[in-house]
């Protein structure tokens, strides 16, 4: 199984160049049946990602673009009357897929980014009062772009909290560019890979993932870093008891990749920052002290102790 892991991102590598830190979080994500946020500035190459992420793990992907006229039966359908049987008819929305990229999801409205959250919790729509299953395995890439570009909004706490984590793709250093652009000149990447898995393999990968072990010490450990986030004086609220599963679910992907099957408390201090700090809201406090979500996070890290290093196998 982990074999299959490494040559689901070897293949990712063919295309996203420079970025193997990023590809490797964000398959950790999918291996915890999570769902993922790209926060960045256009032509990073989100979307490459995704469709290139499809294709490898042979996903049926569709894409939509969250502009401010998208409305809500776009994404998850819509029932019409049918003269001939007498009946309404539903009819799929952009939803019914294996992976979904939504293209600037801070770009829409309130309403239409609400319609995902049943989707992306319950793994179901409701239309008209009926509910469809989506397909499984389900996982939403959504990108967003940075706050203050034109016609931009913040996404709801609620909508935030359905992600798993929340990612940077990032401009690619010196010598990646200039490898991305030489690669470009002769061949289309997307054209060289090819899947490596498909979506029995997928569930199956994790359903291993969501049975590895963790020990009663590295879930006291998760619990003491949540609640450290809710009685801190730099943040309005904390981690809520879904993000404290959030970590444990990331913990025991990052445990897989590196091919453990046990959680240790590096697991979770690898994890804890991208799957919490699109979860917490800044206090007036830190705002004073010009502190980022990502250094609150590192502190809380250095402020609760770390389990004694031992085995964590029992």
């Amino acid at each position: 199984m982990v074999n299959k892991s490494q040559q689901v991102l070897e293949e990712m590598n063919k295309v996203i160049v420079g970025k193997k830190p990023v590809i490797e979080k964000i398959w950790m994500a999918i291996l915890a049946q999570g769902h993922i946020l790209l926060e960045d500035i256009p032509g990073v190459g989100k979307t490459t990602l995704a469709v290139a992420l499809s294709k490898v793990l042979d996903l049926d992907s569709k894409r939509i673009q969250f502009t401010p006229d998208v409305v809500a039966s776009d994404v998850v359908g819509f029932t019409m009357y049918d003269k001939q049987s007498g009946e309404f008819i539903y009819k799929e929305g952009a939803v019914m897929c294996n992976l979904l990229l939504g293209d600037e999801i801070n770009r829409t409205s309130s309403r239409t980014q609400a319609a995902l959250l049943e989707a992306m919790q319950e793994g179901n729509v409701t239309v008209d009062s009926i509910s469809y299953e989506l397909p499984k395995p389900f996982h939403v890439i959504a990108t967003q772009n940075p706050l203050g570009i034109h016609g931009t909004q913040a996404l709801p706490q609620a909508q935030l909290d359905r992600f798993l984590v929340k990612l940077s793709i990032g401009y690619p250093d010196f010598e990646s560019q200039v490898a991305l652009l030489r690669q470009r000149q002769e061949i289309n990447p997307m054209n060289e890979i090819s899947a490596v898995i498909d979506k029995a393999e997928l569930v199956e990968l994790q359903n291993h993932v969501k049975m590895l072990h963790m020990s009663d010490e590295i879930l006291r450990y998760v619990t003491a870093l949540t609640e450290e986030t809710r009685k801190s004086n730099f943040l309005v609220h904390g981690i809520s008891p879904r993000g404290a599963l959030a970590i444990c679910n990331m913990a025991k992907a990052h445990a897989f990749v590196k091919g453990s099957d046990f959680v240790t408390p590096e697991d979770v201090i690898a994890v804890f920052v991208d799957t919490c700090h699109h979860r917490i809201i800044l206090s007036a406090h830190a705002k004073t002290a010009q502190l980022s979500e990502v250094e609150v996070l590192m502190k809380i890290i250095k402020q609760v102790v770390t389990p004694d290093t031992h085995v964590y196998q029992s």
